[in-house]
């Protein structure tokens, strides 16, 4: 059976390797990469067009990064050809969140909409601090940073691609 591309989520780029095991060092392109710890069969997309699947013995973090040890490849030359690939798991392999927890797959450009005020955006981007995450708004309102906190968030709705919010005034900047 092959893999479409709607089949798969992409999470980040193989960037090099680790070592001399032939471990491979991935870049992830948004806080779903930590699922690269969890699943155990991993697709790599070469340049070619190609489609590999490998099976993932083991997976670390280092500096930033995903470093990921495959079964079958022992050495920097056997790694050295998966450099530059795409990494993806199959969708039907994430697991399911409890209720009320979301990839950020999931929430990546649902519209954002304020009980007060109406739509605000899109959500573009999230970042993590100290505290919680901020969810990165971009719309009408310019770039608009929200806690991303139960306080604030009043329905994720994956269905019609929206989040209703009840944010305090003040946060966004009225004319």
């Amino acid at each position: 059976m092959a893999l479409l591309q709607s089949d798969l989520l992409i999470l980040g780029v193989v960037i090099g390797t680790h070592g001399l095991r032939g471990d491979l060092k991935v870049r992830g392109y948004d806080k779903d990469v930590s699922l690269l710890s969890q699943i155990r069969q991993l697709v790599f997309l070469q340049k070619d067009e190609t489609v590999r699947v490998c099976a993932c013995a083991k997976a670390d973090w280092h500096k930033g990064n995903v470093v990921l040890r495959l079964a079958g490849i022992d050495d920097v030359d056997s790694a050295q050809h998966l450099v530059g690939c795409e990494v993806a798991v199959r969708r039907e392999d994430v697991p399911v969140l409890p209720v009320g927890e979301y990839y950020w797959h999931q929430l990546k450009g649902l519209t954002a909409s304020d009980r007060r005020l109406g739509v605000i955006g899109r959500i573009e981007d999230m970042f993590t601090t100290a505290a919680h995450d901020i969810y990165v708004i971009v719309g009408s309102y310019g770039e608009v940073l929200v806690p991303a906190v139960s306080v604030f968030l009043v329905e994720v709705d994956l269905q019609k691609r929206c989040v209703l919010f009840d944010l305090p005034e003040g946060l966004i900047q009225e004319d």
